[in-house]
C-alpha cells in the first residue's frame, strides 16, 4: 500500500510522543525546563498526527471513508483547540472561561457522533426502530450515571457562572455518552466484526472521558495543575482512536444485527438505571441524575413493546415460510397434510371435496436439457399457473421434486372433473423442443379414504395408473411396439414379462419409489429379457442343459438388450437398468459383476421378481413350484443371489396378499382390490 510509509510514521510519533509525555509527568524526564516543549509542542503534534492518521485512513481506504473522515475532524478540532489553548489561552493572566479553545473542543464531539454512526452504517446495511431505540437507552442510561458519579464533583462548582459550569460539566457528560454509543453500537454490529477496531475506539474515548472527569473534580476544587498524567491519558485517547483507523483497514464487511445479541445491551442499560433508581432512595440523586435514570426506564419498556413486535412478525414469517414451498410459494407437505386433514375432518355437505395429486411427463427430459435453473423456472411458472386455476375453489401446494397437489371442492354448479381438468391444464406447457404435460390421481374425500396416508397412497396408485396408461410417450411407444415383438416371437416369454413387471410395480411401492421410478421400473422389468430376440432357438429352448460356450452366449442378452433399447433415446434409463437385471448381491453375476449396494435398487427388485415369477410358472421344461417353497428358495439366497431387504419385502407382499393369489394362465398373479379404484374421478 503506497501511504505504509506515512501511517507508520503517523502512528510511531504517536506512540513516542504518548510514551514521552508519560514518562515526562510521571519521572520528571527532561526536567522542568522542558515543560513547553511536553505540554504544548510534543502533545499537539499527538493530536494533530491523531487527526492525519484518521483522514489518510479515509482518503486510502473506501470501507468506512465518511466515518474516518469525520473521527479525523474530530480529533482536528481537538488539536486546534489546544492549540489555541497553548498559544492564546495560556499565556493570558485573565484567560477567559469558555474561550475560543473550548468552543472547539465541545465542537468535536459532534464529528466523532457522527464517525460512529456512520461507521455503524458502513457495517450494517440496515436499520429498525430498535436499533435507534437501543442508541437512545445507552444515551439515557450513560448520562444517568455519569451525572450521578459527577454529582460530588458539581458541589464546587456552585461559586462560578452558570455558562462556566455548563461547560465543565459538558466535557466528561459527553464523554461518556459518547463512550455508551460505541458500547451499543458494538452491540448492533456483533463482537466478532471489527472487534478490535471498536474496542480500540471504546478505549480511546474512555480514556479521554477519565481525564475529563479528574480534569472537572480537580478543577473544582483548584487542584488542576497542566503537565500531569491527566494529558497523557488525552493524548491516548487520541492515539487509540487513530491506531483503530488502520487496526482492520479493508477487512470489516456488513452484517445483520442480532436480535437476541442486541436486547443484552438495553437490558445491561435498564439494570444501571433501576440501580440508580434503588440508591435514590438512600442517598438522593440529582434530579436531573433521577430523570434520566426514569427515562432510560421508559425508553427500556418501549424498546420491549418494540421487541415484542419484531418476534411477532419473525414468528409470523417463520410460521408462513414452514408451511410455503420456497421455490414456487405453494403450500409445502407440512400445509398440504395439515389442510387435508381439515378436510377430512369436515363433514360432507352440499359441496363436494376431491384429493388430487399431479406428476409432470416430461419434465426430467427437460430439466436435462435446459439444466435445472429452467427447470426451477418452469416448476415455479407450472406453480403459479395452478394456485390461478384453483383459487377460486381450494388450494394448491408442492409435494416435492415435479409433483403438485389440489384439494378443491365444488359448489354444486361447477364439476370436480372440471375444476381437475382445470388444474392439470394449468400443469401443461409446450414450446420448441419440449411438451411437459402431467399425470393426475384423484380421491372424493371423505368418501374413498378416511386418513391422510392413505389418502395420499390411494391418489399416488390412480397417478401412476394413468401414468401406465399413457401411449403417447415416445418411451411408451417403443415398448408397445417390442412387446409386441415379443409376443410373436416368445408368447411365454411375454406373459412372464408381464408377471415380472406386475410383481416388481407393486414391490417398489412398498419400498416408497417414486412415480417416474416406478415407470422406469415396470419398462425395465417388461423388457429385461428382449435381448433374448438375439439368442439362437436352439439355445433357448435347448431341453437339457447348456454348455459353457452356449451359457456365454445366454449371458450376452442384456447387453443386447441395453444395446436395442438405447436406440430410442426416451428409453436410457431402462437400458442401463435392464444391463444389470442379472447382477447378484454378491458380485457374482453379469455381465459387470457388480455386487451389494452398486447394483441398481430396481435392477436388483427386478432380479428377485424374476426368480419369483420363473419359480412359480409352468414352463415347458419344468413345472411350477409352490408359493411356500418360492419364497423358502428366496430366503436361502438372500444375502448371496439375492438382496436381503428386497426379498423381505417380497415375502411380505406375498403374505399381505395369501388369500388374493389367483393362477391365470400358469402364473400366480396378485388378484389387486385396489384395481378396481383405478377409474376416472366422476362428479
Amino acid at each position: 500500500m503506497h501511504t505504509r510509509t506515512p501511517v507508520l510514521l503517523l502512528l510511531g510519533v504517536i506512540a513516542v510522543g504518548v510514551l514521552l509525555h508519560a514518562l515526562h509527568s510521571i519521572t520528571g524526564l527532561g526536567g522542568s525546563g522542558l515543560d513547553g516543549f511536553f505540554d504544548d509542542y510534543l502533545y499537539n503534534a499527538v493530536l494533530a498526527a491523531a487527526a492525519a492518521a484518521c483522514v489518510l485512513r479515509g482518503a486510502a481506504v473506501e470501507t468506512g471513508r465518511l466515518a474516518w473522515f469525520a473521527f479525523g475532524a474530530g480529533l482536528g478540532l481537538w488539536a486546534a483547540g489546544d492549540l489555541y489553548w497553548s498559544f492564546e489561552i495560556s499565556t493570558s493572566a485573565d484567560a477567559p472561561y469558555p474561550s475560543i479553545a473550548d468552543a472547539l473542543f465541545l465542537a468535536g464531539y459532534p464529528a466523532l457522533y457522527a464517525g460512529v454512526a456512520l461507521l455503524v452504517k458502513a457495517r450494517v446495511p440496515r436499520f429498525s426502530s430498535s436499533i435507534w431505540l437501543d442508541g437512545a437507552i445507552g444515551a439515557l442510561a450513560a448520562a444517568a450515571l455519569g451525572t450521578a458519579l459527577l454529582h460530588p464533583a458539581l458541589t464546587g462548582l456552585t461559586g462560578k457562572a452558570s455558562i462556566a459550569v455548563a461547560t465543565d460539566l459538558a466535557y466528561p457528560l459527553l464523554d461518556i455518552v459518547l463512550l455508551a454509543f460505541v458500547v451499543g453500537a458494538v452491540a448492533i454490529v456483533g463482537a466478532a466484526a471489527g472487534r478490535r477496531e471498536w474496542g480500540l475506539i471504546a478505549g480511546g474515548l474512555l480514556a479521554t472521558g477519565i481525564a475529563d472527569a479528574v480534569f472537572l473534580y480537580r478543577d473544582a476544587v483548584g487542584a488542576y495543575v497542566e503537565g500531569t498524567p491527566i494529558d497523557t491519558l488525552w493524548m491516548m485517547g487520541a492515539g487509540l482512536i487513530a491506531l483503530a483507523a488502520w487496526s482492520g483497514a479493508g477487512r470489516s464487511t456488513a452484517v445483520e444485527p442480532s436480535i437476541n445479541r442486541s436486547l443484552f445491551f438495553p437490558s445491561l442499560f435498564a439494570i444501571v438505571a433501576v440501580v440508580l433508581q434503588v440508591g435514590d432512595l438512600t442517598r438522593p440523586l440529582s434530579p436531573l441524575a433521577a430523570g434520566l435514570a426514569t427515562a432510560t426506564l421508559v425508553v427500556v419498556v418501549l424498546r420491549l413493546f418494540v421487541a415484542f413486535a419484531e418476534n411477532s412478525r419473525l414468528l409470523g414469517t417463520v410460521r408462513h415460510e414452514s408451511v410455503t414451498d420456497a421455490l414456487t410459494g405453494l403450500g409445502n407437505r407440512r400445509k398440504l397434510l395439515t389442510d387435508l386433514q381439515q378436510a377430512l375432518d369436515s363433514r360432507p355437505g352440499t359441496h363436494q371435496t376431491a384429493f388430487a395429486i399431479f406428476d409432470l411427463d416430461g419434465f426430467k427430459a427437460y430439466n436435462d436439457s435446459y439444466g435445472h435453473g429452467a427447470g426451477d423456472l418452469l416448476l415455479h411458472r407450472l406453480g403459479r399457473n395452478l394456485a390461478a386455476a384453483v383459487k377460486p375453489f381450494g388450494s394448491a401446494y408442492r409435494l416435492g421434486g415435479d409433483e403438485f397437489c389440489v384439494i378443491a371442492s365444488s359448489d354444486g354448479d361447477v364439476k370436480l372433473d372440471s375444476i381437475l381438468a382445470a388444474a392439470s391444464a394449468a400443469l401443461s406447457e409446450e414450446g420448441e423442443g419440449f411438451s411437459i404435460g402431467c399425470s393426475r390421481g384423484a380421491v372424493r374425500i371423505p368418501q374413498e379414504a378416511s386418513e391422510p396416508t392413505k389418502t395420499l397412497k390411494l391418489a399416488d396408485h390412480r397417478m401412476y395408473a394413468e401414468k401406465g396408461r399413457r401411449i403417447d410417450s415416445a418411451g411408451r411407444q417403443t415398448r408397445n411396439v417390442l412387446m409386441s415383438v415379443l409376443r410373436e416371437r416368445e408368447p411365454e416369454l411375454g406373459e412372464h414379462l408381464q408377471g415380472v413387471a406386475s410383481l416388481a410395480v407393486e414391490l417398489g411401492k412398498r419400498i416408497a419409489l417414486t412415480a417416474e421410478e416406478l415407470d422406469t421400473l415396470a419398462r425395465a422389468a417388461e423388457l429385461h429379457d428382449i435381448g433374448k430376440m438375439a439368442i439362437p432357438d436352439e439355445i433357448l429352448h435347448k431341453p437339457g442343459p447348456l454348455n459353457d460356450q452356449e451359457w456365454a452366449l445366454l449371458r450376452t442378452h442384456t447387453m443386447v438388450g441395453e444395446r436395442i433399447l438405447e436406440a430410442a433415446p426416451a428409453m436410457g434409463p431402462v437400458a442401463r437398468l435392464v444391463r444389470w437385471t442379472h447382477e447378484r448381491w454378491d458380485g457374482q453375476g453379469y455381465p459387470d459383476r457388480l455386487s451389494g449396494d452398486d447394483v441398481p435398487l430396481g435392477a436388483r427388485i427386478i432380479f428377485v421378481c424374476d426368480a419369483f415369477d420363473a419359480m412359480t410358472s409352468e414352463r415347458s421344461y419344468k413345472p411350477r413350484i409352490e408359493v411356500d417353497d418360492a419364497l423358502d428358495e428366496l430366503r436361502r439366497n438372500a444375502g448371496s443371489q439375492f438382496d436381503p431387504m428386497v426379498v423381505e419385502v417380497l415375502c411380505e407382499l406375498i403374505e399381505d396378499h395369501r388369500d388374493t393369489l389367483a393362477d391365470v394362465g400358469g402364473h400366480v398373479k396378485l388378484d389387486h382390490a385396489e384395481a378396481r379404484l383405478e377409474r376416472p374421478l366422476t362428479a
